[in-house]
């Protein structure tokens, strides 16, 4: 899938090509389209520190003459990948890989420095905040979003033009993805991050690619490129990069009022079923004669349209005209239930040719490869304290912390209340700014450490902020914050918040909000916290409902910086809900069966509960909710990857229970014999040598998987087993899990993932002969790892799943369940 520019395109763009940038003129460009947060946290120094390193990389490397203009500017100059932490990465960068890759080409350079990147990280999920790539090379790992970042930093370091692709969400899968394209020779070629293949545009995601409904990248500044444009900004162009991989259709929407009339400037939200929700993936505002549309993949899509309190939703159905037409016919006082299914795009796998030798080559580097980062891993200091152990790659920091002393506190209480990711990050600054802290206003404890020690607020880089505000306060404005009240007022006085210039939502730091005075909403959000802090007030930005909090008297206040009365909680009511499929499923899970999400003027906000959370942590018993409107989803994942769902709108209102019924919707098709395997095949057990499945598993059912180590989907596929582990232990269910032979399993390192059901055993095929069964026996084409396969010992097949499929525990668990009540 090579992703071409049209010629007249890629002349134009070679004719505007420049002979010699000078700095000045890169700062001009990155300053112009620069966002507020990154105006205010780095310095000038620092861009121009890296704007040189660009310069110098461009005059050292071959390809440096040759690059287009446009392309330099929008995917080479820019530092910034995503929201991460920027850092001095793209100078280390250059010097570790300028040799490395000296007198290949820009195809070869591309595969070798994402060889070089597969030394440095392996895959790991993680929280939502970025790691720098710097960060991410001493932990060793990252969750794809991070992984990305990295690599594209590293393509750019050497001059060549890199950008980070998203899928916000699969339609057929719950997750979403993020992976790189590299420019050469003037073509867009795709890669997965720090997973090397020995060719360009192949990654396990071709298959999952090829039904997805949207992939799209950011450009930096006003980008003016062939492709497809979603939304300019002040300070980036979003494209659509759809069509370089799956087949794409344009889904045309008509919003009309009752009366069926047209309506003007409505906001059309196209979401797609993912995590129990509908996420919005794309926003449109309506013409003068109703209309909007969005190009997307072939499969179907929500579309939920509002203006001024009214509400509609419909689904634009690949398998008809296009054409969606929603009535505004829904308001925020009325309840109602609508079951809706969506069918994502079918798969169209088109893989590149791959010799056997290539692969061979490609596979003894990736071994030798892990045998380097895995000597780099057994350096981490992995006994003793807890927090050393979670810290990898910044053991010294934490072991230094440690063995601190009249901090005011321990500093094992500190490292309690951050998170793991930040105990691999954090740096000792800001773990000594703790001791800028006042001592605790009679809170309970737990408040205290988790709400006025804790330096982490949200999802912002962390800085020494409360040394440095409490450092820059006046004896007069230190006396006047004397209370929360105070705190607010003076925030609403000084701080102007303004969204435009901050469109990719960037998290401004504290230190960043105090010395602009001028940031968007969230930036003053937590800048309002972090003053709190620093004065001794505990105070957070909720997790659940975003509300921003102070704690007094045992309970949270609402801060409402929008409102005259800033110090008011919102009337409240309760919300239950009835659930009788016990047998099926005891205790649905959040964001796996089931979301919350308040209505706001009929566009729905999610409400962000833990992952842990369920039906009886949750609704079983009943949640406190302002009172308002409320959207339960509630969803069942097909084997085709199409969605069963049950929404229910309902009111809560002030001091009343409201309660609702939790629907998991069922297919009635039930379970059907789709092939055969040979249950008497023979596979090397790790343990006992070489056996049959049947020897193994005993007579019934069981689950066999075909997977490969150091590989996303069967590093998701085995972390969704291990979140079922209770479950698939009661059922007694037999796991057999192949490697494709012992070096591949000795690549494999199960530390790194939770503990596997005790029923499951792990091996390696027998010259390949259970993978090529299986292949032969399903008609699978282009297979992708993982294969998983429900089979019993008559040599029946009642389930398969190939490649990416998160929640795949909780399908083999449905499944075993409902067989073994037959």
């Amino acid at each position: 899938m090579k992703i071409k520019l049209s010629i007249l395109s890629l002349l134009l763009s070679l004719s505007l090509a420049s002979t010699a940038q000078t700095s000045q003129e890169c700062i001009d460009f990155l300053y112009k389209y620069m966002p507020q947060p990154d105006k205010a946290d780095y310095s000038r120094a620092f861009y121009e520190e890296n704007v040189n390193a660009t310069l110098k990389a461009k005059s050292e490397m071959p390809w440096g003459k040759i690059i287009p203009e446009r392309e330099f500017r929008h995917f080479v100059l820019p530092i910034r990948v995503n929201n991460e932490h920027l850092d001095n990465s793209r100078i280390v960068f250059y010097d570790e890989l300028k040799d490395r890759i000296k007198g290949m080409s820009m195809t070869e350079a591309i595969l070798e420095v994402n060889h070089w990147c597969h030394e440095k990280a392996t895959y790991t999920p993680s929280d939502e905040r970025t790691s720098s790539p710097l960060a991410t090379v001493k932990t060793a790992y990252g969750r794809c979003g991070e992984e990305s970042t990295f690599l594209v930093a590293a393509l750019r370091s050497v001059c060549i033009p890199a950008r980070q692709v998203y899928t916000p969400r699969w339609a057929h899968t719950d997750d979403y993805h993020a992976w790189v394209e590299a420019w050469a020779d003037g073509q867009w070629h795709f890669l997965g991050a720090c997973e090397p293949e020995p060719v360009l545009d192949l990654g396990w995601f071709n298959a999952p690619a090829s039904r997805g409904m949207l992939m799209h990248t950011k450009a930096f500044g006003n980008y003016d490129g062939p492709e497809e444009v979603m939304q300019r900004t002040q300070c980036f162009t979003e494209i659509d990069v759809t069509s370089n991989y799956a087949p794409i259709a344009r889904r045309e929407v008509i919003v009309k009022d009752k009366a069926g009339k047209p309506v003007n400037a409505a906001t059309v939200e196209f979401k797609i079923y993912n995590y129990a929700e509908f996420y919005t993936v794309s926003k449109k505002t309506t013409d003068a004669n109703g209309k909007t549309y969005m190009q997307a993949g072939k499969g179907d899509l929500l579309a939920w349209a509002y203006k001024d309190g009214k509400f509609g939703f419909g689904v634009c159905k690949i398998d008809g005209d296009g054409t969606c037409t929603i009535t505004l016919d829904h308001s925020t006082n009325e309840s109602f239930t609508v079951d809706i299914k969506i069918v994502p795009p079918v798969e169209r796998n088109t893989i590149p040719y791959v010799s056997e030798q290539q692969r061979t080559l490609n596979d003894k580097r990736m071994s030798q490869e892990d045998s380097i980062r895995n000597a780099y891993v057994s350096t981490f200091h992995t006994t003793g304290n807890e927090y050393v152990k979670k810290s990898r790659g910044n053991y010294a920091t934490i072991e230094e912390f440690l063995s601190k002393s009249n901090l005011g506190f321990a500093p094992e209480t500190l490292l309690s209340v951050i998170s793991d990711k930040d105990l691999r990050d954090i740096t000792m600054d800001v773990l000594l700014d703790a001791k800028y802290t006042p001592t605790n206003k009679n809170y309970p404890q737990d408040i205290y450490d988790k709400y006025v020690l804790n330096p982490r607020v949200a999802a912002e880089h962390l800085t020494p902020y409360k040394g440095y505000l409490s450092n820059r306060m006046d004896r007069n404005l230190i006396r006047n914050l004397k209370s929360v009240s105070n705190v607010i007022q003076w925030t609403k006085s000084n701080i102007q918040t303004e969204e435009l210039s901050n469109p990719q939502r960037l998290k401004m730091t504290p230190i960043g909000v105090w010395e602009t005075r001028v940031c968007d909403n969230y930036s003053r959000n937590i800048f309002f916290v972090a003053l709190c802090r620093t004065m001794g007030y505990a105070a957070r930005i909720d997790a659940v409902t975003q509300k921003v909090e102070y704690y007094n008297n045992g309970q949270w206040i609402e801060v409402k910086f929008d409102s005259n009365n800033a110090l008011a909680n919102a009337p409240q009511g309760t919300l239950k809900a009835e659930y009788d499929n016990l047998d099926n499923n005891p205790d649905p899970k959040y964001y796996i069966h089931f979301t919350i999400s308040k209505l706001v003027d009929g566009v729905p906000q999610l409400l962000n509960y833990e992952e842990e959370d369920t039906w009886m942590s949750t609704l079983s018993n009943g949640v406190k909710l302002d009172a308002g409107q409320y959207l339960i989803t509630t969803g069942t994942r097909m084997a085709d990857g199409s969605v069963l769902t049950h929404n229910e709108v309902v009111l809560v209102k002030e001091g009343e229970t409201t309660i609702a019924s939790l629907v998991m919707p069922t297919c009635k098709d039930g379970i059907k014999v789709i092939g055969n395997f040979n249950s008497e095949n023979i596979y090397n057990d790790a343990d006992n040598g070489n056996k049959s499945i049947l020897s193994t598993t005993g007579r019934g059912y069981y689950v066999l998987g075909v997977i490969a180590p150091n590989n996303e989907p069967t590093n998701h596929a085995l972390r969704d087993i291990a979140l079922v582990k209770k479950e698939l232990e009661q059922l007694n269910v037999p796991i057999v899990l192949l490697f494709k032979d012992k070096e591949n399993l000795g690549r494999f390192n199960i530390k790194e993932l939770p503990e596997l059901p005790s029923t499951s055993h792990i091996g390696t095929d027998v010259d390949n002969k259970i993978t090529n069964e299986i292949i032969e026996a399903m008609h699978l084409t282009n297979p992708t790892m993982p294969v998983f396969i429900i089979a019993d010992t008559f040599n029946r097949v009642v389930f398969i799943s190939q490649g990416y499929t998160i929640g795949l525990g909780e399908q083999l668990y449905k499944i075993m369940n409902e067989l073994n009540r037959k």
